[in-house]
């Protein structure tokens, strides 16, 4: 299985630590979000050069608060600073409540602004100047963006249609969270696949992000992933992802359980139509430290070739 986990550390240092750890246990990827160091292309940037192979994503950078040409640029660099393959930039609109609350922007067309965002980012990640006078954004880029060193994939969090097909037509393909299996196999592939074969793209990649822990009780584990996952629970867009998954609750959409219910949950996913799998584990029980080794134990047992 292609399982990452999420990225983090208090410090660079432990940014870099938790890389190196994590490929030498086999995880292909460290997913890492915006609040991260305070800026987590940077600490990305440098735990790239303390890796060789693994993957490390941010999931996600909001596009609102950052232009285009200033995300394309600050990816570039970040490329160069790794250097190496292996970036990935994970962006999306975020939420009414931070984009206004938090930002000072108004978050009155999210699908139409995300889409003039994507269409100029990945023309500027792909080495083309950019004249784009749009309802949302404007562009005229020539000498200032920056060609990256090595190629930065972008992947789109997308959870509805408009979305979805924007992931599959322009973008390389979509990191979700909260998504469960039925609701990736029903709705998410349909579109995202039906979008990029339509624009002459090959498949999309479908990273699916859902919170872990093997633990024996399922009922203490999904209370202990009330903890983790209530800040979803009265986002509209994904109480409806939850739904057309069949689920009633974030914590309802966790996996959870032993060792042998867990790795079939996983595969569910896989079998779903995700190429990859974002694992978040959380902790359960009295024993914090022996709940997560024995979730990551498992996942590295899986990921091993």
């Amino acid at each position: 299985m292609r399982i990452g986990l999420t990225g983090g550390g208090a410090s660079v240092d432990k940014v870099v630590a938790q890389a190196a750890r994590a490929e030498a246990d086999g995880f292909t990827s460290l997913w890492y979000a915006s609040v991260v160091t305070g800026d987590p292309l940077v600490a990305m940037a440098i735990a790239g050069r303390a890796t060789a192979r693994i993957e490390l994503g941010t999931a996600v950078l909001q596009t609102y608060p950052c232009h285009p040409l200033l995300q394309a640029n600050r990816a570039a660099s970040a490329a160069d600073a790794m250097g190496r393959p292996g970036l990935t930039l994970g962006i999306g609109p975020s939420h009414q409540p931070l984009v206004e609350g938090v930002y000072g922007y108004a978050y009155d067309h999210p699908g139409r602004s995300t889409e003039e965002y994507v269409q100029i980012l990945t023309a500027l990640l792909a080495g083309e100047d950019v004249d784009h006078d749009g309802a949302d954004w404007t562009a005229h880029t020539h000498g200032r963006a920056v060609a990256p060193a090595h190629p930065v994939s972008v992947l789109v969090s997308a959870l509805g249609p408009r979305l979805l097909r924007l992931a599959g037509a322009v973008a390389d393909g979509t990191v979700l969270w909260m998504a469960p299996a039925r609701a990736i196999e029903s709705h998410v592939m349909p579109i995202v696949t039906a979008a990029a074969a339509g624009a002459g793209r090959v498949a999309p990649r479908v990273v699916a992000g859902l919170p872990v822990a093997v633990h024996d009780d399922e009922a203490e584990a999904r209370s202990a992933a009330v903890t983790y996952s209530t800040a979803y629970a009265d986002m509209e867009n994904y109480r409806r992802i939850l739904e057309l998954g069949g689920v009633a609750s974030p914590a309802d959409a966790a996996i959870v359980g032993d060792e042998a219910s867990v790795r079939s949950q996983l595969q569910s996913l896989l079998d779903a139509g995700a190429t990859d799998i974002w694992a978040a584990p959380f902790p359960v029980g009295d024993d914090p430290r022996a709940s997560l080794r024995r979730t990551r134990e498992l996942l590295i047992e899986l990921v091993s070739p």
